[in-house]
């Protein structure tokens, strides 16, 4: 084995032991659409049973904690509402540092804003003529012209402006809708400005809130979207685990740039109650590095993966894919992107049988 390293790390004890708090994403890691994923409220029970504290963690501004909570419940999920930390508490606190106090704050969103403000003792106002002092904007369903209109007559005349998060979209029972960051670009195109700050993921304003109401010395982040939760855990040097039960798929997570690259991954839930080895290098050459685990064996030559061997355990062969791919990314010096694409054929089927 050589010392080349992919960014995968190692745990000989169970992640549940490893880490005192998980901070986990909620949609497509606890639960998908309106049914909780499979085995998941078993797994955080015996999490909890274990020492583990959980915290549940969106970047959806529209539902105050106590609801987020009760939903939660109804999944067979255990909850309280001080087990749940929305971008909407992270927001307030950052609006709350640029006014003074008492102050009236102008809402672009819905109940999350209003009910997070008053937590701080701010008045949540919703019209530019009420004389606020900030905007706060986040997602609600109902937001709609005359709320944005509101939000950009404040906004023009230079008032802290704080966002809860640039989702663009967010999944429904119908299918993909527009998220908050497409209605926070519809603002700054009307008013020529961009939020003086953003609180959710994968900025750190929201990790930074949970650690601050769980008292977490050594949190995991938990999710399963590259982009918000794994990158956000890279830029506040969090470890994470990324879970393959939401939008993440195998060509996806192999394609990784570097900021967005888990310290772990696992295809469900389960890989938060047991250890973790990284994969190995057995070649250490430039064109045909070789990167092995459990019988699981993979390299990547001439742009195009290879799996020579495969073990039984699915995630080793994850982990193993993931590790030859980000390896042979890394080594490329041309980043132009007419030049060789990473050809991920081999991928197709190998997992049919998990």
């Amino acid at each position: 084995m050589t010392g080349r390293s992919t960014g995968l790390k190692t745990s000989a004890e169970p992640l549940v032991e490893a880490y005192d708090c998980a901070m986990l994403d909620l949609d497509g890691v606890v639960y998908v659409g309106a049914h909780a994923v499979e085995g998941v409220p078993e797994l955080l029970a015996e999490a909890r049973e274990r020492g583990m504290t959980l915290a549940f963690v969106t970047n959806n501004a529209s539902r105050p904690p106590e609801a987020i909570a009760a939903h939660l419940g109804e999944l067979g999920v255990v909850a309280a509402a001080t087990d749940v930390v929305t971008s909407a508490q992270a927001a307030a606190r950052e609006i709350a540092r640029r006014v003074e106090p008492e102050s009236r704050v102008l809402v672009v969103g819905g109940e999350g804003l209003v009910l997070a403000l008053q937590e701080h003792g701010l008045i949540p106002v919703s019209s530019a003529g009420d004389d606020p002092a900030g905007v706060v904007q986040g997602f609600h369903p109902d937001v709609g012209w005359k709320q944005l209109a509101e939000g950009a007559y404040a906004v023009a005349s230079g008032l802290p402006w704080v966002a809860s998060n640039l989702d663009l979209t967010i999944p429904t029972s119908r299918g993909v809708a527009p998220g908050n960051g497409t209605l926070v670009n519809a603002l700054a195109a009307a008013v020529g400005r961009r939020p003086d700050v953003v609180a959710g993921k994968p900025f750190r304003p929201l990790f930074d809130e949970t650690v601050r109401r769980i008292a977490s010395t050594r949190p995991i982040v938990v999710g399963d979207r590259l982009d918000t939760d794994i990158e956000g855990a890279v830029t506040c040097g969090a470890d994470s685990l990324l879970v393959m039960t939401g939008v993440t798929d195998v060509p996806t997570l192999c394609r990784a740039e570097p900021g967005r690259r888990p310290s772990y991954v696992s295809w469900a839930m389960d890989g938060l109650l047991r250890s973790h080895r990284a994969p190995g290098c057995d070649d250490g050459s430039e064109e045909h590095a070789t990167w092995s685990l459990d019988g699981w064996t993979a390299r990547v030559a001439q742009a195009r993966l290879e799996v020579s061997s495969r073990g039984s355990d699915p995630n080793a062969g994850l982990a193993t894919v993931a590790a030859a791919c980000w390896d042979w990314l890394d080594r490329q010096h041309d980043p132009d992107p007419a030049g060789p694409q990473l050809d991920l054929s081999a991928v197709d089927g190998l997992w049919r049988d998990r």
